[in-house]
């Protein structure tokens, strides 16, 4: 890959955007890089856990400028398909069978605040301002829209995605679009420290089930939604994983995940 770097440490499977001279804005080629990285990091047995992170001062400046005059060429046919391949890269995130954990320690804006947007937890240093800028360009926020609005809410959202402001980290943790701010110096070992945390005191498999559960309950009706639980709580309890937890537990010892 030329514009992505994937390597395991620790259990940490981590994927780092690098193309910093160009702020690490998003192309075609980097999605597909993107797509390639985390497909391997969800089969990959070394790791555990996802770190998305960048090289260079910014996290993610959304789409290149090439790439934006290449849209306007294109046919609807043509920009339904590279569409389709952006919506892609964020279901893959969103429904990875693996904990994903941005850390931003640059500016996130309209793709790149997608990004962080689909990650299941963010960390970002107190410098790095976010937004959803699409409206200032006459284009439109529309694929990160419908993880926005489950992960924030209506009104939240309309406050970013109609006016295209930028935020400060400290108001992005306000309205509850990043977990939580750490300095530049101690960025790098809080999100291992949090990493780590997961890695040792939770089974993986609950969290893929509970992650996987959070995405689809959301869209089922109470009932529906109620009997989905049943089941998969059903397949839990003959899961390896939890007849594993639930023996260390009864015999008081801590158990190895």
């Amino acid at each position: 890959m030329e514009f992505v770097q994937y390597e395991v440490e620790n259990r940490i499977a981590y994927i780092t955007l690098n193309r910093p001279d160009k702020r690490n804005a998003l192309n075609y080629q980097v999605v597909a890089e993107l797509k390639e990285a985390f497909s391997q990091a969800s089969m990959d047995e070394e790791a555990k856990v996802v770190v998305l992170k960048a090289n260079g001062a910014a996290f993610c400046a959304g789409a290149d400028l090439a790439y934006l005059q290449q849209l306007q060429k294109n046919t609807y046919e043509e920009n339904l398909e590279d569409s389709s391949h952006l919506k892609e890269l964020f279901y893959q995130i969103y429904t990875l069978n693996k904990v994903v954990i941005a850390q931003i320690e640059g500016h996130a804006i309209a793709g790149g605040c997608g990004l962080a947007t689909v990650c299941d937890f963010s960390f970002t240093v107190p410098e790095a301002k976010f937004g959803y800028t699409e409206v200032r360009i006459g284009f439109i926020p529309a694929i990160v829209k419908v993880f926005l609005l489950r992960k924030i809410g209506e009104i939240k959202s309309k406050q970013l995605l109609l006016t295209g402001e930028l935020i400060d980290a400290a108001k992005a943790v306000e309205l509850g679009l990043i977990n939580e701010i750490s300095d530049a110096e101690n960025i790098k070992t809080r999100v291992n420290e949090f990493a780590q945390m997961l890695i040792e005191k939770n089974s993986g498999q609950s969290m893929a089930f509970t992650k996987q559960m959070i995405a689809e309950v959301q869209s089922k009706t109470l009932e529906e939604g109620l009997q989905y639980a049943a089941e998969m709580n059903a397949k839990a309890r003959a899961s390896e994983d939890c007849q594993k937890g639930i023996a260390a537990f009864l015999n008081k010892v801590q158990v190895n995940w």
